[in-house]
């Protein structure tokens, strides 16, 4: 079962997941341009931002909770790049003090709510973290939108050279793999609430639904009518 709901920092969500003992299917993590902060049955873990659909496994029984945080604010708040995350799923105390999170996974761990406990961490930490450069935020934004990434630089008077490299330790991934991941998460969205494969090649940016299939393929190693028939 999962659930989420809007957490307490700014764009971040809050979420919940219980894998039965036997469950033998878990739904793969797809590329979403998101960072999580996670915690399972006493560990801290991060994970970050990924180019590929991800496959956890041995979760049967396991409760995780976690804070997903929105598109390029995640850095500012871990203390880390994000594309020295990429693809990774990294214990805590790899990047804070081991005796830091020695603290607070104990703190989560006797919270008779842990998800709660998480997000009190995460606003304690973006209560001392730098605020994130706005731009990055409209640049999220305009790719969301389906604008190119030339388009987005110019828009937002931005250079080519700035703009992928904020991209990479903010995001992950340049603009054009970002842009690619945002536009797969919304033509998802679209046809899972019914709209037709060929119109949401159109209404998401692809140039026709054959582009909208390799790059499903390419970011979850499925097919799109796989991919659609497997609920998360």
């Amino acid at each position: 079962m999962y659930e989420e709901r809007a957490a307490r920092v700014d764009g971040a969500v809050v979420w919940t997941k219980s894998v039965a003992p036997t469950a033998a299917d878990v739904y793969p993590v797809l590329p979403d341009g998101c960072m999580d902060l996670l915690w399972a049955e006493g560990r801290l873990y991060v994970a970050g931002p990924d180019t590929r659909a991800y496959h956890p496994g041995g979760l049967g029984g396991a409760r995780i909770v976690g804070i997903r945080f929105a598109p390029g604010t995640a850095p500012a708040l871990l203390g880390v790049p994000a594309h020295e995350l990429r693809d990774q799923r990294a214990e805590l105390a790899d990047l804070w003090p081991a005796a830091q999170v020695r603290r607070l996974t104990a703190r989560i761990d006797a919270a008779a709510d842990p998800a709660a406990a998480l997000e009190a961490v995460a606003v304690e930490r973006a209560a001392d973290a730098a605020v994130p450069d706005p731009a990055l935020r409209r640049v999220a934004e305009a790719l969301r939108a389906g604008r190119t990434v030339g388009e987005t630089a110019d828009e937002l008077g931005l250079g080519a050279r700035w703009l992928h490299r904020r991209s990479l330790a903010a995001f992950g991934y340049g603009p054009k793999t970002l842009a690619k991941v945002l536009r797969l998460q919304h033509a998802l969205v679209l046809a899972r609430d019914g709209l037709a494969l060929a119109d949401t090649a159109a209404v998401a940016g692809f140039a026709d639904q054959a582009h909208l299939a390799r790059d499903v393929r390419e970011l979850t190693g499925m097919r799109l009518t796989e991919l659609l028939a497997r609920r998360p």
